[in-house]
């Protein structure tokens, strides 16, 4: 069994403005530690994938840094879409250029921006859902746990009866709830928050594909069919002009009758916003998280980012202070979700310059 990873590294992470700009994104940026979270994402894939079996799928704007970032990948592994399609065109793509690489192999697909703990544990569970999807021909996810009843995530129903070792069938998917519902499936203990994280067989899901979404498929094949040649580029741009937008839990994973999932036995955090950030990062005795040359006064469970300006902030609290070289941000730690609204603001009024 040979294993690929599929890395998702396309999103322009809004919720992270001012930080996060189309061109260097949340996943090319440090948020939380050393690393940026693309190189986290790599870096835990040690020991499971080779740096050869890792395909990214990123787009023109950001490939560049992508590169940049990670030049223990191949070049050729990292593609650029030619327009956003949402994760079924990614996957799909992604898988027809692992097939032609190895049409037996094992993907594991992840978000590039997702924050994990206890690296080992992932590994184990990972290498434990490709053997399962290799022999099964089975689609796998990975559940979480819920701590609380969140709102900003979707849940995945399963059926508490085992069909192998911490391999369950999944009944159903769960957009994102609101809380009265969040607070039912927490305490129905067979709900678990849907991580993004997938893996299968690239025949199993190109199957898949093929049955629920044949226009895509019929795309696929002409791409692939081009792999390889001076003709690639072109195809590639021909198809996705053609494509509908469509993610592959919509578009797959709720139709199929095929999907399992594994219980993850890690910290995970998809790190979605500044709120996220709070709660991952350390705090003084005052309940801040602080980055950069800040003073406080009276100042109370707050996330502060000014690394290049002096700031003070007096007699507040639950804020998030981003201040950055050409914007500042202050929000109530409650409405960290509307900051992308922020960006649709700007988008509006043609202030590219921020965006």
């Amino acid at each position: 069994m040979e294993i690929y990873a599929v890395i998702m590294a396309g999103g322009v992470g809004s919720r992270f403005w001012p930080r996060s700009k189309e061109r260097k994104p949340k996943q090319l940026i440090r948020i939380v530690g050393e690393n940026t979270m693309i190189q986290d994402t790599v870096k835990r894939l040690e020991g499971l994938v080779e740096n050869k079996n890792i395909i990214i799928i990123t787009n023109k704007v950001q490939k560049l840094r992508v590169k940049e970032q990670l030049p223990q990948i191949p070049p050729e592994n990292i593609i650029d879409e030619p327009f956003g399609k949402n994760t079924a065109a990614c996957i799909g793509l992604a898988s027809v250029l692992v097939k032609s690489k190895n049409p037996d192999a094992v993907a594991i697909t992840l978000p590039s921006d997702h924050l994990i703990k206890d690296e080992a544990e992932f590994r184990k569970c990972l290498l434990g859902s490709a053997e399962f999807a290799n022999k099964s021909k089975g689609l796998v996810t990975i559940g979480i746990t819920p701590t609380r009843p969140e709102t900003g995530y979707g849940y995945i129903q399963f059926d508490e009866k085992g069909v192998d070792k911490n391999i369950y069938k999944v009944l159903t998917f769960a957009e994102k709830p609101n809380l009265s519902t969040a607070r039912q499936f927490m305490e129905s203990g067979d709900f678990l928050w849907n991580s993004g994280i997938f893996i299968w067989r690239v025949d199993t899901i190109l199957e898949e594909i093929k049955k629920h979404l044949p226009d895509l498929h019929d795309g696929l094949e002409k791409i692939e069919e081009s792999i390889g040649t001076d003709d690639f580029e072109r195809q590639l741009v021909h198809v996705y002009g053609q494509l509908k937008s469509i993610s592959i839990d919509y578009g797959v994973m709720e139709k199929s009758d095929t999907v399992y999932l594994t219980k993850a036995d890690f910290y995970w955090n998809d790190v979605g916003n500044w709120e996220a950030v709070y709660e991952v990062s350390q705090k003084n005795d005052d309940g801040n998280a602080i980055v950069g040359d800040v003073y406080t006064e009276n100042t109370y469970d707050s996330y502060i980012f000014s690394p290049r300006k002096f700031s003070a902030v007096i007699g507040v609290a639950n804020l998030v202070i981003i201040n950055t070289n050409d914007a500042l941000l202050v929000c109530h730690r409650n409405n960290a979700q509307d900051v992308r609204q922020v960006v649709d603001h700007l988008k509006l009024n043609k202030r590219t310059e921020l965006i």
